[in-house]
């Protein structure tokens, strides 16, 4: 079922704590809003503007697992306004990601763009298919100019998404992005 992040984030342990700091009316207010799981443009674009992002897991032993995902930018795909779709590129072949969604498909994607300081948090559930038998797919997800072997495929079957604040994010920029900044200063 798709729902509000409120349902899936605001456990009884948090909404105790937000009691407690003063914030639960506000974010209660927060629970009554729309179900937000289907992408829009804005989200679209955002997403295949991005050339990294975090991709969380919980192991069964209960441990949370953190861990970076990059390539080339668009690497991460959208399918459609309620999936995604990622080339799991061979890596140190330590499978942790792999392992801990084959136990608990539930996992997060946090996206950062650092030069406009803004972040999008969406839980998923995980699908990992073998590349052979989705020739389809891996064709939409091979970039000719990126050689990294694709392992699998990850495909992200969206629950819901939330735009977070941009408070305290640094802004940081890639080489293309600097040069580009200093091409439109006025000096």
């Amino acid at each position: 079922m798709n729902q509000n992040f409120t349902k899936m984030a605001f456990n009884p342990s948090v909404k105790k704590v937000q009691e407690q700091f003063g914030s639960r009316a506000h974010y209660e207010r927060a629970e009554t809003g729309p179900d937000r799981y289907k992408l829009t443009s804005s989200e679209e674009g955002y997403i295949g503007s991005r050339d990294s992002f975090y991709l969380s897991s919980v192991g069964e032993n209960g441990w949370p697992y953190l861990q970076h995902r990059g390539g080339q930018k668009g690497f991460l795909k959208v399918i459609d306004d309620c999936t995604l779709a990622m080339p799991d590129f061979s890596g140190n072949a330590q499978y942790i990601s792999t392992g801990n969604l084959t136990a608990n498909n539930k996992a997060m994607l946090f996206l950062t763009d650092y030069p406009t300081q803004s972040r999008l948090k969406i839980w998923v559930e995980t699908e990992i298919l073998d590349v052979k038998e989705n020739p389809e797919l891996l064709e939409v997800l091979k970039d000719k100019d990126y050689k990294a072997k694709i392992q699998r495929i990850y495909l992200f079957h969206i629950k819901a998404y939330d735009w977070n604040c941009n408070q305290h994010i640094t802004p940081r920029f890639t080489v293309d992005e600097f040069e580009t900044v200093m091409k439109n200063q006025s000096y």
